[in-house]
């Protein structure tokens, strides 16, 4: 049996790490990458769509990952308040980021091709936050959104 040292991985997690980021980016062709990183943006999982160039150069990455993580940290200041993040959308002009905060710490960090229409999103939370209800990585099912058939709105978190 391997020894771990403080913040590092057996080899057997970060397979199976691996193989969950694996699994999310296999729920849709739109999503472009899924990582998963600690509470300080280091990425401790990661799986690119095969045949992608990301937009992102290495230390742009690093960059990208630290600023979530820590506007991940100040969000939960107003946990009391607001209640706990359940996820984060962020729409830029060439992608779009999702983040779904773990509960003991860090996050998924996703990101799908920007041409996605909003139905199509909307149905890709419920499917990425039911299969993270699944395994275990989130404890609830208030990630998912649901659409008023009547008009045809987003009507937030399922109770």
């Amino acid at each position: 049996m391997e020894k771990k040292e403080h913040n590092q991985l057996t080899r057997e997690e970060s397979i199976k790490k691996k193989e969950k980021c694996h699994d999310l980016l296999l729920l849709s062709q739109k999503i472009r990458y899924v990582g998963m990183m600690n509470n300080f943006g280091k990425t401790v999982a990661g799986q690119l769509r095969p045949g992608l160039i990301p937009l992102l150069n290495v230390e742009q990455a690093i960059n990208e990952h630290f600023i979530d993580a820590t506007r991940n940290q100040l969000r939960k200041a107003f946990d009391s308040a607001l209640g706990p993040t359940l996820y984060t959308l962020t729409v830029n002009k060439k992608v779009i980021t999702l983040t779904f905060p773990f509960q003991s710490g860090g996050s998924y960090y996703i990101t799908i091709d920007n041409d996605i229409g909003s139905e199509e999103l909307i149905k890709l939370l419920d499917l990425i936050s039911e299969y993270l209800v699944k395994i275990g990585d989130i404890t609830h099912s208030a990630y998912a959104t649901r659409t008023d058939t009547g008009t045809g709105t987003q009507t937030g978190p399922k109770e």
